[in-house]
């Protein structure tokens, strides 16, 4: 594997940002399908979460934007790719609509900040942790403006069930970014 990764497999620049993007957008759509529905909400817990901060992470703000942005597009024109294989116009009115608008809010955020924790594992993982907040935290407002519910409920349904998970994902995505953090200064 560190064989394939010293090897130079395309040198373009701009067709290796591409790639990144279109990679990321796959992984964001196959993150929609791993899904555990809880009986108390109607928002699953995802893998798509992890691929959010990753892309990111790795491509930066623009990129890391127009990945969750392309995402969000390809659904909204019928591609059957957000949770439990839905598509159209009409998923942005649904509950989970104000955790897509988080994917590119919490992208922005990340992809900002990322040169500046770049050295620092924790301070990698704290970025990657408020990345996610910012992305429940869409979640939870649009909550509210479709239910009405009063905070407590908010949290219970759209926020706290998640920090577990989310936690978990910070981790990993830290983890592996900081294992591929040399070879992307080759590739971007």
């Amino acid at each position: 594997m560190e064989v394939l990764l010293s090897r130079e497999i395309v040198s373009h620049k701009a067709l290796c940002r591409f790639i990144g993007v279109v990679v990321m957008v796959i992984l964001t759509s196959l993150g929609a399908f791993v899904r555990i529905r809880l009986p108390f909400t109607p928002v699953p817990i995802t893998l798509q979460t992890l691929f959010v901060l990753l892309s990111a992470a790795f491509l930066g703000s623009s990129l890391g934007v127009v990945t969750q942005l392309s995402y969000i597009l390809l659904g909204i024109l019928g591609l059957p790719i957000f949770t439990g294989a839905g598509s159209g116009p009409l998923y942005l009115f649904g509950p989970t609509a104000g955790y897509l608008w988080g994917f590119v809010l919490a992208s922005l955020f990340i992809g900002k900040f990322i040169k500046y924790s770049r050295d620092n594992f924790f301070l990698t993982l704290t970025l990657f942790c408020i990345g996610d907040l910012i992305l429940l935290f869409s979640g939870v407002v649009w909550l509210k403006f479709i239910f009405g519910y009063h905070l407590a409920k908010l949290l219970l349904i759209g926020f706290l069930p998640f920090l577990p998970g989310d936690l978990f994902k910070a981790l990993f995505a830290t983890a592996l970014f900081w294992k591929l953090k040399p070879r992307l200064k080759e590739i971007f």
